[in-house]
């Protein structure tokens, strides 16, 4: 009979690296970092040690240079010593497999970049068939480049076979190539399978939307963690999986909405984030069709986030890259319940910034321009809903009017 004892799970601990450089400087460095801290803590570790180096760019071959890269393995080590071993070191930009093979040998433990550790959170938190079809072919298309890192331990494995026995004998160098060539194929082969179940699930939905009437679409975009669900679950009074994580959410939702007489489609779809994986932005295709597809975008951002400016422009260009920049759209400004500010001082006359500034100040900038393309909610506390439902009517109303003219049925009053 098999016993099973229940342990409890002890918490992975992390290391960050981040670069400053002349394009991204010492405060833009730790919001990055702020962010991948974030990102860590969605995928379960804490974060107990940050490394940044000012550089002119990434080294080739270790991402930072070698003083660094001995201060980080120095810093493990002591921390091995005194009981405290460090589970993962983690790099805020993508790391090619000669970056990773270079790393990882120097430093002894499991390293991530910030690209690894999204697909990481993508893949736990799949749970439709759909959006784990879509994780596994993103992570094979990340994985495929980097295989040769797989084998480098036929190279520590001197003496093993062969007349020389050293890093360049044919005994040790042949397996590997062969391994990995099957390895490659593999992987191929598994991807061209994952392609056609991606198809046949495009084919399946673009038929479901199809078959949804002649409804109105309206798509919620935004940064990951601005909440959209939330306020999805507001107006379709549904209950939608909403979390204070990066990327609660994966598989779109949709939901008929009916303001007034007026009856239309809502759909809550996958947050953006800096850096997203061009591999993710491929493999979720299918998902991100309903914003293709949408009638009208509701951009939702977090007014309370210090960087919230710059997070509005990362959603503008990955709409872009969509080619969707062009439809209609408003800003939804939500999380004004926690947008907090300092007061400045009576003689303060320097300039205001984001940090002193008061939110009715902050609406008379270039937000005051935008008109009823532009409003502030908290979803959270259901402040300014029936004015965002009442401005939703108009916009879904025109819109359905000029798409359907004749459907005059849903204007019985009129």
């Amino acid at each position: 009979m098999n016993e099973f004892v229940i342990t409890e799970a002890k918490t992975e601990t992390a290391i960050l690296v981040g670069l400053i450089t002349q394009e991204q400087d010492e405060a833009k460095t730790k919001e990055y970092l702020d962010e991948l801290e974030f990102l860590a803590d969605t995928a379960g570790a804490v974060t107990v040690k940050r490394f940044t180096q000012k550089v002119g760019g990434p080294n080739t071959t270790s991402y930072v240079g070698k003083g660094k890269l001995e201060e980080i393995r120095d810093y493990i080590k002591e921390e091995a010593e005194n009981d405290r071993p460090v589970g993962m070191v983690i790099f805020d930009d993508e790391l090619s497999a000669k970056q990773l093979r270079n790393i990882e040998m120097e430093l002894q433990v499991k390293i991530l970049d910030r690209t690894s550790l999204i697909l990481d959170i993508f893949a736990m938190r799949a749970q439709t068939a759909n959006a784990k079809t879509q994780v596994e072919l993103a992570q094979y298309r990340y994985m495929l480049p980097r295989l040769q890192r797989l084998w480098t331990h036929l190279e520590r494995q001197g003496g093993g076979s062969g007349s020389g026995g050293g890093k360049g004998s044919v005994g040790l160098r042949g397996p590997g190539e062969t391994q990995l060539e099957m390895d490659r194929r593999i992987i191929l082969n598994r991807m061209s399978l994952l392609k056609k179940r991606l198809e046949e699930i495009d084919r399946q939905k673009a038929t479901q939307r199809k078959n949804r009437g002649r409804l109105i679409r309206v798509a919620l975009v935004g940064y990951t963690n601005v909440g959209k669900s939330t306020l999805m679950n507001l107006l379709a009074k549904s209950e939608v999986f909403a979390e204070n994580k990066l990327f609660a959410t994966l598989d779109t939702t949709v939901r008929k909405v009916v303001i007034q007489n007026l009856p239309f489609l809502l759909a809550d779809t996958v947050g953006f984030i800096r850096k997203l994986p061009t591999d993710l932005v491929d493999s979720f295709k299918s998902t991100l069709d309903e914003v293709r597809e949408a009638d009208l975008l509701l951009h939702v951002v977090d007014i309370s986030h210090p960087d919230f400016e710059e997070q509005i422009e990362v959603v503008n260009q990955t709409l872009k890259e969509l080619g969707c920049a062009d439809k209609p759209s408003m800003i939804v400004f939500n999380k004004m319940d926690n947008y907090h500010w300092t007061d400045k001082e009576p003689d303060d006359l320097t300039a205001p910034t984001k940090e002193n500034i008061t939110l009715d100040e902050l609406r008379q900038t270039w937000m005051a321009r935008m008109g009823d393309n532009c409003i502030f909610i908290s979803a959270k506390e259901k402040t300014n809903i029936d004015e965002l439902r009442d401005t939703l009517y108009k916009k879904v109303r025109e819109l359905h009017v000029q798409k359907y003219p004749y459907n005059d049925f849903l204007y019985p009053n009129e």
